[in-house]
């Protein structure tokens, strides 16, 4: 329930401030309600910028979505491990240090977040902690930091971004002309057919695209773990990464939310593959064994 009023919460804020933001550039450019060039504007505002807003917002809404107990000052001798190995990754990825979280959750799992490649967060569950050993967890660490580096969250960002962008402005200059076609001949009664209309196409229509342009995400983020995968290997060692995947066959199923699962080191299951954030084990365990 607490991500649940959190996840409502913080869209309503961004859709307000998007709003504000969308009626102050429509303003400035003098451009009328109703035109090309407005839903130009409307769809870049609202497709870009609550990627933007998000990606900014993603260390936050890590912290607080999943009770992240960020290790400011170890306490014990794993959290001491555990941040001077990220911090040695850390070094010899060239980035800057990353922030070390904990979170509660049965399944082995671990994610990176962060709005830069200097910004960043690397988390790990407790599943992950007490299922697999030293160098299974600095492999998935290598892994995560691999993420940081290859700038995948602003890449996500910018990726999903432009898709968002195409799905909003698509759908609704294609109702908007449909509505316009179907408009009854009476005035009054032609205006309320013809939003309730525009309304209904560009609902279905977004749904639609979004679905295909879901399609493009997804397999984008499944290269980038095969990357992430190359890149803990190079810092962790093949044997340890082909090792730490080889665990995960006996994972629970993630719990972690969708926009921070898609950089996790395991993700959430789906009826056809061409949904999946990240490839098949197996697939991924080939492609290292093979490297």
């Amino acid at each position: 329930m607490k991500r649940i009023a959190l996840f409502l919460i913080t869209n309503i804020a961004v859709m307000l401030v998007l709003g504000v933001v969308l009626t102050l550039l429509t303003s400035v450019l003098g451009i009328g309600h109703g035109s090309v060039g407005y839903l130009v504007v409307l769809a870049g505002v609202f497709g870009f910028g609550g990627s933007l807003v998000s990606l900014q917002m993603s260390k936050w809404m890590a912290k607080k979505s999943m009770d992240l107990q960020v290790i400011d000052h170890p306490q014990d001798e794993q959290e001491r491990w555990l941040v001077e190995t990220v911090a040695s990754q850390a070094q010899r990825a060239g980035i800057k240090m990353p922030e070390v979280a904990i979170y509660h959750g049965p399944e082995m799992n671990a994610f990176a977040t962060g709005p830069s490649r200097n910004n960043s967060l690397v988390a790990v569950s407790t599943g992950l902690l007490y299922g697999m050993n030293k160098d299974e967890i600095e492999a998935v660490l290598a892994h995560e930091v691999s993420h940081v580096a290859n700038g995948d969250m602003v890449t996500m960002a910018l990726m999903q971004g432009v898709v968002n962008t195409f799905v909003i402005f698509a759908a609704r200059f294609i109702a908007g002309t449909v509505s316009n076609v179907l408009g009854g001949d009476d005035e009054e009664s032609g205006e309320e057919a013809s939003y309730m209309t525009y309304f209904v196409v560009s609902m279905v229509l977004e749904i639609l695209f979004g679905m295909l342009a879901s399609v493009i995400v997804m397999y984008y983020s499944r290269q980038r773990e095969y990357r992430a995968d190359e890149g803990g290997a190079a810092l962790a060692g093949r044997h340890k990464m082909i090792a730490a995947l080889e665990r995960l066959r006996n994972n629970h199923e993630s719990s972690m939310p969708a926009n921070m699962a898609a950089f996790g080191i395991s993700g959430k299951s789906a009826m056809s593959e061409l949904l999946l954030t990240h490839p098949p084990l197996e697939k991924r365990i080939a492609s290292l064994q093979q490297g």
